[in-house]
Order: structure tokens, then C-alpha cells, then sequence
């Protein structure tokens, strides 16, 4: 047996690290004695480790409860410094005495029993941790941790998060004028920072854009085509010395007023999109020779909507209006980054194929009939242009897992999007197109759509969208018309 020994009441086995039976120093009260004439005493139990115990005051003719956490919440809580008092296991009538000192006959098993449960806690805390937290460990193999299945959103990834702003994106303008919408975008997203926002920084990207704006004066304006030329000149002027142009931007950045810059930067980024649409008066890029007898739109259009109600209800009025039993949305379709389906959307309203089409709705949707002009329209291969890419991918979706994403993302409220074929998924339906209703609860950890990079995204609701939520399965396009950019779209010589 080993030895033990004593020191100021407290015994301890030599060779262990175990703390065991003390007297208590605080409410020690003396018993009639017991056989073999020892008195029975109250003991401290001191903290092994982690091991924590709990008690409760003893009251006044009643024995202590003891209570037992559980280990792995002691383990969280840190270091233990409380002393805890119990009375010796009822089975032991006396205590033994080993070289003249008094030894509990049954402390070897306890403490082994204290051991095994720390170890058992302290191996399901590092298994908890180990699935919650995967870290590499010794000897596995590299397949044993699964790679991210997500976009990571932060402010530096700067998706479009409107379809203005992704609209203004895909016009493939001159480079002078691509790094000064750069620069004032910036300041978007500078906006957001709370309290102190960093108007330094914001002035500095305004006198970049100022200087780009004046020493490219003559690349700017050589860009755009000589019949566009003098609305041309009149958007420069505008940009630089205008009312909402640049210098008054920064005189705003300047008083510090975040108001006045939020909305003057809109009037400047909306000069810039008109001065780089006449810089675009077509197509950056060649048609694979096989798509060339398909409609096409070599640039942007508007189509406007009259959606009325099928149940025989109105739309919520305009602000201080009457009831509308009809609402007018407004649609930019872009035939810079998905040209083919939007010439062939295009055309299936100049023909009237969605005049009288019913509306069916989901939670993330609003899709048309595909029943309505089952026999109109081409079917479109699946079109997608990359950011950063000079033009579209066919039949070919994007790895979003992999940092691809398209110029024209899904994920934006009122994205209009063609369904998917009935047979393939490498091409687009003839007719069939739906609203998307962008949840960012329904999203990914990056904010971005499930389906991100799977549809042929051509174009966004630029008036109306507070319309698509009142909008149910049952409800009409009435009319449905091209108003602006019927110049651009170019139709196949049998049509």
C-alpha cells in the first residue's frame, strides 16, 4: 500500500496529485462516538482538476444535499477554487490507520472513478469540438475535410444587390469611363459604414474620377458615334460641371452630409450609365455562326407590363392615389449579356404572345403560362455571361462554388429570368419567363440564390417592383408592349 502523509490536517498519498479528505475548518460538529472510540467528523473535499462539486447551506437539523455538475460544464466555467463539505460514506464504520495516521479504506476507488469520468468528459468535449470545428488531424487523408459549398459575403465582394446597379455594370463601355463608375461605386459601399464614416476616402475616389473625367475628355467623347456625339458632349458637361455631377459631389463629401452625397452620387452614376450606353451602340462580340439565325438585341429595350387582377380585386394605390384595378411594370431587358434571350423575349412581345397570359406564383416567383404561345418563340440555349468574361457561356452553367458568377446575377428582386426547357437544361423555354422574388432568407451563407448561375438571367424590373408582392396565381397580362429599343433588335431574314 502506499504511503501517505499529512500536512496541516490535509492527507495526501505520495506518487498522486490528488487532494483528499479535510477537516472542515467552519462547522466541524461533534457526534456521539462512535465503536472504536473515533469521533465522526465533516470533511472538505478539495477540487480534483476540473471535477466540481455543489452544495447546498446544511439548516439547522438537516443533513447537506450534495449535488454533482456536470463535468463538462465545469470544464467550460475555467479554474475551481470552492471547497465543498460532505460527511464520510455511511459504509465505512472506521477509519484505518496506515503508519499511524488516519486513511479511508476506499479513497483509491474513488479517485480512479473520478479519473475515468474526466477522461470520458474531456474526449466528448474534443469529439464535440472536432465536428463542430473540423481541424486537420495526424494521419488523415485530405478527403477527411469537406471543402466549402458557399460564397462568403462581405463587403469586398461587391455582388449587385439591384438591378440598376447590375445593369449599369454590363455596358460594355470605354475604359476611361469603366474606372471612374469604379470609383464613385466605391463610395456605395463607404456609405454603409455607421458613424463615422470615412470621408476622406470618399473625397479622394471623387478627385480620382474628377481627373480621369477631364484628361480623358477627347478618349471619352471619340467613343461615342458622331450622330450621338452632341447629347454626348452635353452628358460630359454634365458629369463634370453639372448641378449633379462631380463637383458638387465632393463639395457634399466635403460639409460631411451623408444625405446630400447618397443622392447626388445617384444622379452622377445615372449621368455616367447614359454617357457609356451611347459609347455601345452594339454588340463587343461575335455570335457563334450557329446562332445567327435567332432574333437578337444588340443593346437594351424596355417592355412594360399592364398586369390586372383575376379575381376582380385591385392593386394597393400609389401613394395618395385611388385603388389601381390595373399596375404598370417596367422591365430593362439587356441585350449586352444575353443577347439571344432577349431578342427572342423581345419578339414574343412585339408578336403579343403575353397578352391574356395568366400569372402563377410561388414563394420565390411569379411565372407566366407556359401554356401561352406553347407554338412562338425559339428554343434558346442556356446564355450566361461571367463577370469579368467578354461574352456569354451557351448551354454551360456557372460554379458558383468556385468564384464564378454571372454579370447578371439571379439574385436581385425582380431579376426576369426564362424557365428552363422542358427537355434539356442546356437551353432556355421558348416562351415561359418568371419574376424572381430574391429572399435573402432563402439564401446561401454568401446572400447569394441557390440557383445562382443556372438561369438565363436578361433583365430587371426597373419600375413597379413594389407591385410583384401583391401579385397572385390567377392574375393577367393584359398588355404587354416594347416601348424603347425596338431599333436593336435584329430578326432572322425568314421571319
Amino acid at each position: 500500500m502506499e504511503e501517505s502523509t499529512s500536512v496541516d490536517g490535509m492527507f495526501k498519498l505520495n506518487g498522486s496529485n490528488y487532494n483528499i479528505w479535510k477537516p472542515n475548518p467552519i462547522s466541524s460538529p461533534r457526534n456521539q462516538n462512535h465503536e472504536g472510540g473515533v469521533q465522526d467528523q465533516h470533511y472538505a473535499l478539495q477540487p480534483m482538476m476540473f471535477l466540481q462539486f455543489h452544495h447546498r447551506k446544511r439548516r439547522r437539523g438537516l443533513d447537506p444535499e450534495i449535488e454533482q455538475l456536470d463535468v463538462k460544464i465545469a470544464f467550460l466555467h475555467g479554474d475551481l477554487n470552492e471547497e465543498i463539505y460532505m460527511e464520510l460514506p455511511k459504509d465505512s464504520k472506521s477509519k484505518e490507520l496506515v503508519n499511524g495516521r488516519n486513511y479511508c479504506p476506499n479513497l483509491k476507488s474513488w479517485t480512479e472513478k473520478g479519473r475515468e469520468q474526466f477522461e470520458k468528459a474531456f474526449a466528448s468535449i474534443i469529439i464535440f469540438l472536432q465536428l463542430t470545428s473540423p481541424l486537420p488531424l495526424t494521419g488523415q487523408e485530405s478527403w477527411f475535410i469537406p471543402p466549402a459549398e458557399a460564397v462568403l459575403y462581405s463587403p469586398e465582394t461587391k455582388i449587385p444587390r439591384t438591378g440598376e446597379l447590375a445593369l449599369r455594370r454590363a455596358i460594355p463601355a470605354n475604359t476611361n469611363m469603366k474606372a471612374i463608375q469604379d470609383s464613385l461605386e466605391d463610395i456605395s459601399y463607404l456609405l454603409r459604414i455607421p458613424q463615422r464614416k470615412p470621408y476622406g476616402t470618399m473625397e479622394g475616389n471623387v478627385k480620382k474620377a474628377l481627373k480621369i473625367a477631364v484628361d480623358e475628355k477627347e478618349s471619352i467623347l471619340s467613343s461615342i458615334p458622331a450622330e450621338f456625339r452632341e447629347k454626348g458632349s452635353a452628358l460630359y458637361a454634365s458629369l463634370t460641371d453639372g448641378e449633379d455631377g462631380l463637383k458638387k459631389l465632393l463639395q457634399s463629401i466635403k460639409d460631411k452630409d451623408a444625405d446630400k452625397v447618397s443622392v447626388g452620387l445617384a444622379s452622377t452614376l445615372d449621368t455616367i450609365a447614359q454617357l457609356e450606353l451611347l459609347q455601345a451602340p452594339g454588340l463587343s462580340f461575335l455570335l457563334p455562326q450557329q446562332y445567327l439565325n435567332y432574333p437578337r438585341l444588340t443593346g437594351r429595350a424596355v417592355v412594360e407590363f399592364a398586369i390586372g387582377k383575376g379575381d376582380g380585386s385591385t392593386f394597393s394605390p400609389e401613394a395618395a392615389g385611388q385603388p389601381r384595378d390595373t399596375a404598370i411594370i417596367q422591365v430593362v431587358i439587356d441585350g449586352y449579356s444575353a443577347p439571344l434571350t432577349a431578342g427572342n423575349f423581345a419578339k414574343l412581345v412585339v408578336d403579343g404572345a403575353y397578352d391574356g397570359t395568366k400569372l402563377n406564383c410561388t414563394d420565390q416567383a411569379i411565372l407566366s403560362d407556359g401554356r401561352a404561345g406553347k407554338d412562338k418563340g425559339y428554343s434558346v440555349p442556356l446564355e450566361i455571361m461571367p463577370s469579368g468574361q467578354f461574352e456569354p457561356l451557351y448551354k454551360t452553367t456557372l460554379s458558383v462554388q468556385d468564384g464564378e458568377l454571372p454579370v447578371l446575377p439571379l439574385s436581385v428582386y425582380g431579376a426576369v429570368v426564362m424557365a428552363h426547357n422542358e427537355v434539356s437544361e442546356e437551353y432556355s423555354s421558348p416562351n415561359q419567363f418568371f419574376f424572381y422574388l430574391y429572399d435573402k432568407r432563402n439564401a446561401g451563407l454568401g446572400g447569394l440564390s441557390f440557383d445562382e448561375g443556372q438561369f438565363s438571367v436578361f433583365g430587371y424590373t426597373t419600375m413597379g417592383r413594389e407591385t410583384l408582392s401583391q401579385i397572385k396565381t390567377g392574375d393577367v397580362i393584359r398588355s404587354a408592349k416594347l416601348i424603347e429599343g425596338q431599333d436593336r433588335l435584329v430578326l432572322p431574314k425568314e421571319s
